[in-house]
């Protein structure tokens, strides 16, 4: 085995030098830290969580909460929202315990069983969760019309929570829609993963471009390298943000890190990403929108 580290390895081994700041402060003090920057897709996990989901589990190393509030402190955000990873199921046991232990940090959108009881539910947003999460990539688009949909969707209307949707952007449209008509909020994950070759040409981020008129749609600005080797991905993203700023707004997009990049784990990183966004969007007072203020507001950060 070689003895020279992991990108990912060097970036955690980078966590031991940070210095105090005014985050690692109110951190250590306990004081409510202003919303300043918000990531808005991580996960934690550790290696020895059952993971009913094997697909997209990764192996060999941990993500902590400790570990995701110094990637925070890190690169200078005061906030983050916690994504239930797909291959633990709907057991968001440990996401939970995060979102109790930093409740004014973190936030966390689960991933539930259609007949959840409503008592659940009500834990669960107790504990800080705001969403749902439909990881649907490989996976039929949901019956919605079925019984257990039908029952399910005011209850999510009523909480005021949102529906994440991580789909390729072709099968898009069969999702979005119903949840759209039956009056919720829909996140979109990862620009809303269109074809590596169609790029911003792809009818189903074209459709993805007119939910922008609802005004019940966010997108989220990550994970480009998902839609993309050799660049691809990030040309699409470049390609991909005067269109979703002219359809949606900066008020309806978010940055999320994707960390700790699952399956990408040796090829990407959580300074690189955050800097994407710097070329995404140069002017400093529209990231302070895409960063701040549209996430404050989305997921419930108290001023």
């Amino acid at each position: 085995m070689s003895a020279t580290p992991s990108r990912r390895q060097f970036n955690l081994g980078l966590l031991g030098l940070a210095v105090g700041g005014p985050l690692a402060a109110c951190a250590s003090t306990g004081a409510r830290m202003p919303v300043t920057a918000v990531d808005c897709h991580a996960h934690v996990f550790r290696r020895d969580l059952p993971m009913p989901d094997r697909r997209r589990a990764p192996s060999g190393y941990d993500a902590t909460p400790q570990d995701y509030l110094h990637m925070l402190d890190t690169h200078g955000l005061s906030h983050g929202v916690l994504i239930q990873p797909s291959f633990l199921g709907t057991d968001n046991s440990y996401m939970v315990e995060a979102l109790r232990a930093h409740p004014d940090r973190l936030r966390g959108v689960a991933v539930v069983e259609t007949g959840i009881t409503p008592d659940a539910l009500q834990a669960l947003a107790a504990a800080g969760v705001v969403g749902i999460r439909l990881n649907l990539i490989g996976l039929p688009t949901p019956q919605f019309n079925s019984a257990p949909w039908r029952a399910l969707l005011p209850q999510l209307k009523e909480l005021q929570w949102q529906v994440e949707v991580h789909q390729i952007a072709s099968q898009l449209e069969p999702v979005i829609d119903p949840l759209l008509a039956a009056g919720l909020n829909v996140v979109v994950d990862h620009f809303g993963r269109p074809d590596e070759t169609l790029g911003v040409n792809d009818p189903g981020f074209r459709y993805l471009l007119s939910t922008g008129r609802s005004r019940q749609v966010w997108v989220k600005l990550s994970a480009a390298y998902r839609n993309g080797g050799h660049g691809a991905g990030e040309a699409t993203a470049l390609a991909a943000l005067p269109l979703l700023k002219a359809s949606h707004g900066l008020d309806r997009l978010i940055w999320g890190s994707d960390w700790p990049h699952t399956l990408f784990e040796h090829s990407a990183d959580y300074g690189t990403e955050r800097h994407l966004l710097d070329r995404w969007l140069p002017d400093p007072a529209e990231r302070a929108i895409v960063l701040r203020s549209t996430p404050q507001a989305l997921f419930g950060f108290a001023a």
